[in-house]
């Protein structure tokens, strides 16, 4: 009985293991992408804008105080906001 149980054992196929693949990469690019912390804002253009960094106010070529968006995906260091 235990040699017809050993034959069979034997016998059963035996699935193969695949090799593990290789880490998909993702593209090369030319701006640094951060994935978390951003937020929509409304530029001064009217265009929506999503930016990484904090909210500052920032003295403008007039010399008036104006709030701008900082580090934003389009690669600009800072967009003026709409208040």
């Amino acid at each position: 009985m235990k040699a017809l149980t050993l034959a069979l054992l034997l016998s059963l196929p035996v699935p193969k293991l695949a090799p593990p693949q290789a880490p998909r990469q993702q593209p090369a690019s030319n701006i640094t992408h951060r994935t978390k912390g951003g937020k929509w804002y409304l530029a001064a253009t009217g265009h929506a804008i999503y930016c990484y960094g904090p909210v500052m106010v920032v003295p403008s070529a007039t010399g008036d105080l104006e709030r701008v968006a900082t580090f934003c995906r389009d690669g600009s260091a800072a967009v003026p906001l709409k208040d």
